[in-house]
């Protein structure tokens, strides 16, 4: 008998807290009962609905349920199509590895090998990490304060924030963290610092295997690296014979601006890793690009049982020809971008007494608050109750975080953003008189 999914009457969340482990963060923050989602909105049990300035944190580029990618899985699942399927060859990985090689690595000029790995962001990390000390013969990896990598132990090690590092239990190791671009301020260009430690053999630091980074920062504060400080830092990589790998796993798959965040600052790195909106419409896929000459892998030395998740490859290659086919996606995503950077300057200027700073490229911004730590907590908080999503990061939380979806229409765009403005509003006019 065909039975279709009930929901059930009980709207509440308390069974969350009752059975849930301590460890659940996002519920925390947005303490609702989704149901739905359909394109920019999330709707709740009670028929509620949110407009959804989150994205599944990166992982929903193109929207919830977007009928072109839905379409091609539905039908996909009607025909019996191979769902797992290990890393044997079929039909929908093969129309993704054809459907990759035409729209996105020819169009660039860049003849990189695909490794499909276990199906999280951290296992194409810890993938990436392990074939950077196997290619090298080097165990030490150099990243970058403010990073985010994941939180397997090899990617955990790589990750910058405490409340992440304490949590594994054990001293992590064979990583060393050097000052990101603009750590130290607007005056100081921190590859000095890094090519200082390179050319002095008492300086302590381990010849790396690989540098390890996001090309614009997420977790740690949607912190964008200048184009200038990323070809020298790829530059000196060259000369070191140090191996290069951005980390495009919230950054990539056009999140700022162009499918690769790498591409604007014109650097090839060695390897590059994607996953989160890669598979297009929420499904787990993880993916290593690595050069030809790096792949020295023996058969199955590095594998998983879920590197093989094929309706995650029907919907990314529906992904592709949809948007990746000619220039008019990255020409939208760029408009967007000009609107929501120049409002949210707009918003900074309105709100002088709180110090507000904008930074971000392409649909990856955040408004920084660093006069007032506490507040865009309690902003995302009034945001909710406007009926809002909208996450915070950085390392004290500071910042209030914008990852919209690249197909967002430009009124759901600006009615979030007047959203965040009254927050905002709200927020201040409860904060104690006479506060700076």
């Amino acid at each position: 008998m065909n039975k279709k999914f009930s929901p059930s009457s009980d709207t509440s969340i308390a069974i969350f807290k009752r059975l849930e482990s301590e460890v659940r963060g996002y519920i925390r923050s947005f303490p609702v009962l989704f149901d739905r989602g359909v394109g920019t909105t999330l709707i709740d049990a009670d028929g509620r609905e949110y407009l959804d300035f989150f994205a599944g944190s990166g992982a929903l580029n193109y929207g919830h349920n977007n009928p072109a990618l839905k379409r091609a899985l539905l039908d996909y699942i009607e025909r019996d199509g191979i769902v797992h399927g290990l890393d044997l060859a079929t039909i929908a990985k093969k129309a993704f590895i054809e459907a990759f090689e035409r729209w996105i690595l020819k169009p660039r000029g860049l003849s990189y090998k695909l490794q499909f790995t276990g199906p999280t962001g951290t296992n194409a990390i810890e993938a990436a990490l392990k074939l950077a000390r196997l290619v090298t013969g080097r165990a030490n990896i150099v990243a970058f304060t403010n990073a985010f990598h994941g939180v397997s132990a090899g990617s955990l090690a790589t990750t910058g924030n405490k409340k992440y590092r304490t949590a594994a239990g054990f001293p992590v190791a064979h990583v060393t963290f050097l000052p990101y671009d603009g750590y130290l301020g607007p005056s100081v260009d921190t590859i000095d610092y890094f090519e200082k430690l390179l050319n002095d053999p008492s300086s302590g630091l381990d010849k790396p295997a690989a540098v390890i980074l996001e090309v614009v920062q997420g977790e740690g504060g949607i912190n964008p690296a200048s184009f200038q400080w990323l070809q020298r830092l790829r530059d000196l990589t060259k000369r070191h014979e140090i191996l290069m790998i951005i980390d495009d796993i919230q950054a990539g798959v056009g999140r700022t601006g162009t499918f690769f965040s790498f591409e604007a600052a014109e650097i090839v790195p060695d390897i590059v890793t994607l996953s989160k909106s890669l598979s297009a419409i929420g499904t787990p896929m993880s993916l290593v690009l690595l050069k030809p000459e790096l792949d020295v892998w023996s058969p199955g030395a590095h594998s998983g049982t879920f590197r093989g998740n094929n309706l995650a490859f029907i919907a990314a290659r529906a992904a592709l020809e949809t948007y990746w086919a000619d220039s008019k996606f990255e020409e939208e995503i760029a408009r967007k971008s000009a609107i929501l950077a120049e409002e949210l300057n707009s918003i900074a200027n309105d709100f002088p007494n709180l110090g507000l700073s904008v930074r971000g490229r392409g649909l990856m911004y955040g408004l920084v608050f660093q006069k007032h730590h506490s507040l865009p907590v309690r902003i995302s908080r009034e945001a909710l109750r406007r009926g809002l999503v909208i996450e915070t990061c950085g390392g004290q939380n500071e910042v209030l975080k914008f990852l919209v979806a690249l197909t967002i229409a430009e009124a759901d765009l600006r009615r979030g953003l007047s959203i965040v403005r009254d927050s905002i509003g709200t927020v201040q006019d409860s904060m104690p008189k006479g506060s700076p």
